[in-house]
């Protein structure tokens, strides 16, 4: 008789779970937003992803002059040393 009922409870285990948890997690998402309260949201979180990196880049490069760049003609270099680095000779 026990292995009937432990058999039933093992198939029917998802259909009880589900709802029960359901209703813990939503009990107590409400009961930490009304411990906490609701904050206002900072400029900083108003922005979005891409706008935040846009900003950190524009910050970097705002003391730097763009135009000094190093010539195609002087870099040996194209790919990474660790990959061509074998049959390369060396620059002088």
């Amino acid at each position: 008789m026990w292995s009937v009922v432990w058999a039933a409870v093992r198939s029917k285990a998802p259909y009880v779970t589900f709802p029960v948890a359901f209703v813990v997690g939503l009990v107590g998402y409400h009961l930490e937003w009304l411990l906490r309260g609701h904050p206002a949201p900072t400029a900083e979180e108003e922005k979005s992803i891409s706008e935040q990196r846009e900003d950190r880049k524009l910050q970097e490069i705002a003391g730097k002059d763009l135009t000094k760049v190093v010539s195609l003609k002087d870099k040996l270099e194209f790919a990474p040393r660790a990959v061509l680095n074998r049959n390369r000779p060396e620059k002088s």
